[in-house]
């Protein structure tokens, strides 16, 4: 009898996990601020239909692609940067520099479109940039850049950008 109670406990506490686990928010839900500045807010499957695998994984997931592999890391013609998820201009070419850290780098952001969120994760003590359009995970900014110009790195992965050539 004492077994057969202890099993409906545990089969209890089990059940009721289960119940709070599926009440709460997906992670990519947890991650964004509930109106990144008001602009654009989709749900997981709508941002799955409008990018890639990889796309989704670095903006929605906050993951990061392999140094040296992204399009747009020896990218130096004139243009402007976009967010690859809504399309809102991020970065000037002016700004881009060649860190040789393995990803596209710039010193400084168009004025109001990037918001900023302490990142403490895998040990490390970041602040990651995020797009203030779609909150889309752009990469990190560090105090290493270029110290003639603002001294900020704006690390950024490849797949959360889109290059927009400038006009001839």
């Amino acid at each position: 009898m004492k077994k057969l109670m202890i099993l409906i406990v545990l089969f209890s506490l089990t059940a009721c996990q289960g119940q709070d686990k599926k009440a709460e928010p997906s992670k990519a839900e947890n991650q964004l601020p509930a109106k990144p500045n008001g602009k654009v807010v989709k749900t997981d499957a709508e941002w799955k239909k409008v990018l890639t695998e990889e796309q989704y994984a670095v903006l929605r997931e906050k993951a990061t692609e392999r140094p040296f592999t992204g399009e747009y890391y020896k990218n130096f013609k004139k243009g402007v940067y976009v967010c690859a998820a809504c399309g809102n201009p991020l970065f000037n070419s002016d700004a881009k520099f060649d860190s040789e850290c393995g990803w596209p780098s710039f010193d400084q952001a168009i004025k109001g479109s990037v918001i900023y969120k302490e990142d403490n994760s895998v040990g490390m003590q970041r602040v990651e940039v995020m797009c203030a359009n779609c909150g889309g995970h752009l990469g990190h900014v560090f105090d290493d850049g270029p110290q003639k110009t603002t001294g900020k790195r704006f690390c950024t992965n490849s797949v959360s950008i889109k290059f927009i050539p400038a006009a001839k």
